[in-house]
């Protein structure tokens, strides 16, 4: 008894070894993949077989087809991403998880120290970030397949008492074995690690029936889709349906092949005859079955898309156009777990608190140029948004700066706080340009024509600014810097030009001395909108 209980123990040991270097793997490679994976995700477009491939490959940068699951769920919640194209990534993700258990079947666990020990030096002897970030990989690595040297002869051992024997009898029953695949995977939230482990069993000699193993497999397809539905649950009604999408595509495909492996159970002869190894057999099964059900759904996923749109319907508040919504879309802190995803939606809600701060700059001056106390109203409610928004940002942004983030991402991070301040200020400098409109109305105030025709010039040049350097920072394209700079420059001659005609106009009489004050405060209010659009903008160089 004490010795099968010391088995248990280190098995156990293994077990957390195993887990943690999994971990350690997924994290170090987020953070390689960083800013590129945001990419690699967007780049879905309707085209389901390009969707696919992105699947795959996300799946395989994070080493966890749940985080590029979760990850899919955020993008369709932040509107980015359409059901169709999360489908195809979903149907990815799912034949990009099974390369983890091809490596572990490879049988390298032998050299796993070797692994420990170039991943240390790496990560503690060196400076660089990136080699850092290789080193932190490494070392998962070593540590997973170290925990799988560590359980081996425990496994071995306990394999051969009696107690497991009748244990692995009643899995002998496939609902069983189906069900412990779903628990075990819904209980470690992925099953990169439960067909890992898997895949350990059999490589340390525990005698699993091939049949067995086979229903653990479907059983933990299904069980990772339990993370992403949980995800899901604060998010908004496209994200169920994603969610829902990936619980159902697992249902159906392992529904599909249990009952093929009933009807035909040569299909398993067929993998124990053609690879010799168990844990091979086993890799090699997760594989097939994976890709199997993504031909057999992939032309499907259309009718799919439109089944979870009945489940789940279309409500008119979808459709309802959620910029100016007093609440933050994009930075969920229930939703959002990893560091890249963090730093992209961060962009994203700034993105949107400028568009708000731009279309009020513009709404500012149309109700200056028609005194349209209406609109000037309208300014000051948006101005309460863009207020709202300044706070909840920066308040979400030291929740971000506080995860671990690549250098590239922490540098991004602090810039997001001066960029905010920038859309910010302009979104004052247009509450100043709604309070001239009332002060003009009450003191009687009136311009020349001339006046209000260098306003609507220099104020047009201003918001065409602002929306150029909102559109280089959000797609971060540095070739928009030169014409921004232009426009940057014009606005300064503008100002300049503006305020010597004012005073010609003082001195002939043109204007009303009492509009001085306020023409001046006004230009002055779009020059300096320049400046921080110019800001905003020039952001992205590194």
């Amino acid at each position: 008894m004490g010795s099968a209980l010391e088995s248990i123990m280190i098995v156990a040991g293994g077990l957390g070894l195993f887990l943690f270097g999994m971990r350690i793997m997924s994290n170090g490679l987020e953070t390689i993949a960083g800013n590129r994976l945001q990419g690699i995700l967007q780049a879905a477009t309707s085209n389901r077989f390009l969707a696919v491939i992105v699947g795959i490959i996300a799946t395989i940068a994070l080493n966890s087809s749940t985080a590029s699951t979760v990850m899919t769920v955020s993008f369709v919640n932040s509107g980015l991403m359409n059901l169709t194209q999360a489908i195809g990534i979903i149907m990815g993700a799912n034949l990009g998880t099974t390369l983890s258990a091809q490596l572990v079947a490879f049988r390298i666990d032998a050299y796993a120290p070797i692994f420990i020990f170039v991943g240390i030096i790496l990560y503690v002897f060196f400076k660089k970030k990136s080699i850092k970030n290789i080193g932190y990989v490494i070392l998962g690595f070593g540590i997973l397949f170290f925990g799988i040297t560590t359980m081996g002869g425990p496994l071995r051992a306990l394999g051969g008492t009696p107690e497991f024997s009748q244990m692995l009898v009643a899995f002998q029953n496939p609902l069983l074995a189906l069900l412990a695949g779903f628990a075990f995977t819904a209980a470690v939230q992925s099953s990169t690690a439960a067909t890992g482990i898997l895949v350990a069993m059999y490589i340390s000699g525990v005698p699993i029936p091939f049949e067995t193993g086979a229903f653990i497999i479907l059983g933990t397809n299904i069980g990772t889709s339990i993370t992403t539905l949980i995800a899901s649950i604060p998010a908004n009604r496209a994200s169920k349906r994603a969610a829902l999408f990936h619980i159902t595509f697992d249902i159906i495909g392992s529904t599909v092949f249990g009952t093929l492996i009933f009807i035909a159970p040569g299909i398993l002869g067929w993998f124990q005859s053609t690879w010799a190894e168990p844990a091979r057999q086993i890799a090699m099964f997760h594989t097939l079955y994976n890709t199997a059900t993504l031909l057999l759904l992939l032309p499907f996923a259309t009718y799919l898309a439109k089944l979870m749109e009945r489940v789940v319907p279309v409500v008119q508040s979808e459709i309802v156009d959620s910029t100016y919504e007093k609440r933050l879309l994009h930075l969920d802190t229930k939703l959002i777990k990893s560091p890249s995803m963090a730093v992209f939606n961060a962009q994203l809600e700034i993105c949107r608190m400028s568009k708000v701060a731009n279309d009020n700059l513009a709404l500012a001056l149309d109700a200056f140029y028609e005194r349209d106390l209406d609109k000037a109203k309208k300014v000051f409610d948006n101005e309460g948004i863009v207020n709202y928004l300044y706070q909840e940002i920066a308040s979400k942004l030291v929740w971000v700066n506080n995860m671990k983030l690549s250098n590239a991402e922490a540098e991004k991070i602090g810039k997001m706080f001066g960029i905010l301040s920038d859309i910010e200020r302009i979104g004052d400098h247009a509450e100043n340009i709604a309070e001239y409109i009332i002060e003009a109305e009450e003191s009687g105030v009136h311009f020349s024509d001339s006046a209000i025709e260098e306003l609507k010039t220099l104020g047009g040049t201003t918001v065409k600014l602002a929306n150029e350097a909102l559109y280089a920072f959000e797609h971060q394209d540095t070739s928009r810097l030169p014409q921004i700079k232009v426009l940057e420059e014009k606005v300064d001659n503008l100002t300049k030009k503006s305020a010597q005609n004012h005073i010609g106009r003082l001195k002939a009489g043109d204007c009303d001395p009492k509009s001085a004050v306020v023409f001046t405060d006004m230009i002055i209010d779009l020059e300096r909108c320049g400046d921080h659009a110019n800001n905003i903008a020039f952001s992205i160089l590194p």
